[in-house]
C-alpha cells in the first residue's frame, strides 16, 4: 500500500520541477563518509551531484530520486535512508528507455555499457546505437511500457533508465525494482534552457567515471550558443507546434527549452499568451481558436513532427484544419517542419538553434534539423 502510494506521489511530481538549482540545498549525509565537493553546474537546474570520500557519490534529481553511486569493492553504507535508490559500480549492462540520453552516452564513448534498449535500430536516428544494435552489442528489449522483463534479467540489467513516460505506467517501474533492478527517471525534458538538457550528460557521467569527457564535451557546445547570445533580435515571430489524434494543438511552454531557442536564435515566440507562465509543465493542449487567435500572425511556423508524422506538404497542414489557410506563414510559404530526431540529439541543440536562426535570416542551405514545407 505504502509503494502504491509513493508511487502516486511520483506521478504527481513528475507534473512540476523546481527552478531553484538543486545545489543550493545542503548535500545529503552519507553515513560513514564525508562530503567534499559538489559538480559545478552551469544551466542544469533539475539534477545535482555531491561527491564524497572514498569515491561515493550522492545524485538528487528534483522531485525526483536519489540516487547513491557506490564504487566498485565498495559497498552501501548502513544506516542509508531507505528511499535512496543505490547504483553499484560498475556498470556493464544499462536498459535505456530514455531516448534523449542515448546521444549522451555516445558522446562519452560509453555505449558499451547500454547493452538493451527500449527502440529497434530503426527507431534510433543515432548512428552509433544503430550500429551497436546491428553488431549485436546492443539489443532491444521491449518498449518502455512493455520491457521483456525475462530478458532483462538474463541480460544482467544493473540499471534502467526511464523517461517521465514511465509515471503513466507506474506497475513498470515498480515491477523492474522487484526485479532488484535500481531505476532512474531522466527528467531534462523539465529543464528550462536547450544547454540544459545537453548538461545531463554530466549526471551520466557521474554513473559511469566520467566526467572529464563530459566536462570537455559540454564546454565545446556551449561555445555554440554563447556565440549566439549578443546577436540582435530579428523580432520576427515563431509558433513551434503540433495537433494531436484530438485536433487540440500541442504547443511548448513559455518556459520550456525550445522557446528559449528560438529566442537566442534572434526569433520571437509566439505562443506566450496561451499558456500559463507560471505553469511548470514543458508542453499544454490548447484549442484551435486559442491557436489561431495566437499564431494567425506569426511570421513562421514550425511543426513539431519528433512527436507526430512529419509533413510532406502544405496540403497535409492543411487536412488537420481548414483554417490554416488563413495564417499568414501558410501565405507567406514559411512552414517548416522538424526532423524525426530531433528529440534524440540532445547533444547537437546548437544546431537546431543555428537552423533556427538560418530560417529567420533567410539561409537555407544545408540544414540538419528543419526543412521547409512547400
Amino acid at each position: 500500500m505504502k509503494r502504491t502510494l509513493a508511487l502516486l506521489l511520483s506521478l504527481c511530481l513528475a507534473l512540476t520541477c523546481a527552478v531553484l538549482p538543486a545545489c543550493a540545498e545542503a548535500p545529503s549525509d552519507v553515513p560513514g563518509y564525508a562530503y567534499e565537493y559538489s559538480m559545478d553546474l552551469e544551466y542544469a537546474e533539475c539534477f545535482s551531484v555531491d561527491y564524497y570520500e572514498d569515491g561515493f557519490k550522492l545524485i538528487k534529481i528534483v522531485d525526483g530520486d536519489t540516487i547513491l553511486v557506490v564504487p566498485e569493492d565498495e559497498e552501501a553504507p548502513d544506516g542509508l535512508a531507505s528511499d535512496i535508490v543505490v547504483v553499484q559500480q560498475p556498470l556493464e549492462n544499462i536498459y535505456l528507455a530514455a531516448t534523449s540520453a542515448m546521444a549522451l552516452f555516445s558522446r562519452l564513448d560509453a555505449l558499451d555499457v547500454v547493452t538493451l534498449s527500449s527502440l529497434q535500430a530503426s527507431g534510433w536516428s543515432i548512428e552509433s546505437a544503430v550500429a551497436a544494435m546491428e553488431a549485436g552489442d546492443m539489443i532491444y528489449a521491449g518498449k518502455y511500457s512493455e520491457p521483456d522483463y525475462e530478458l532483462l534479467v538474463q541480460g544482467g540489467c544493473d540499471l534502467a533508465i526511464e523517461s517521465t513516460m514511465i509515471f503513466h505506467t507506474p506497475k513498470v517501474k515498480e515491477m523492474i525494482e522487484l526485479l532488484g533492478i535500481p531505476v532512474i527517471v531522466d527528467r531534462s525534458s523539465y529543464e528550462t534552457h536547450p544547454l540544459a538538457r545537453t548538461e545531463w550528460i554530466k549526471l551520466y557521467a557521474a554513473l559511469i567515471d566520467k566526467e572529464d569527457e563530459a566536462e570537455e564535451f559540454f564546454d565545446e557546445r556551449a561555445q555554440v550558443i554563447d556565440a549566439y547570445k549578443d546577436y540582435p533580435n530579428t523580432e520576427k515571430t515563431v509558433a513551434f507546434f503540433y495537433i494531436s489524434s484530438d485536433g487540440s494543438v500541442v504547443v511548448r511552454a513559455s518556459t520550456d527549452y525550445v522557446p528559449k531557442m528560438i529566442e537566442i536564435a534572434g526569433g520571437r515566440y509566439a505562443l506566450k499568451d496561451i499558456v500559463d507562465p507560471d505553469s511548470t509543465r514543458s508542453s499544454v493542449s490548447t484549442t484551435m481558436e486559442l491557436f489561431y487567435d495566437a499564431a494567425v500572425d506569426a511570421d513562421y511556423l514550425i511543426y513539431n513532427s519528433s512527436i507526430d508524422a512529419p509533413l510532406n506538404s502544405l496540403n497535409d497542414l492543411m487536412n488537420k484544419s481548414e483554417l490554416f489557410s488563413d495564417f499568414k506563414a501558410v501565405q507567406q510559404g514559411n512552414v517548416w517542419c522538424t526532423g524525426k530526431d530531433m528529440y534524440q540529439a540532445t547533444d547537437d541543440v546548437g544546431e537546431l538553434i543555428i537552423d533556427i536562426h538560418n530560417m529567420l535570416t533567410g539561409d537555407e542551405e544545408d540544414m540538419r534539423f528543419l526543412y521547409k514545407v512547400e
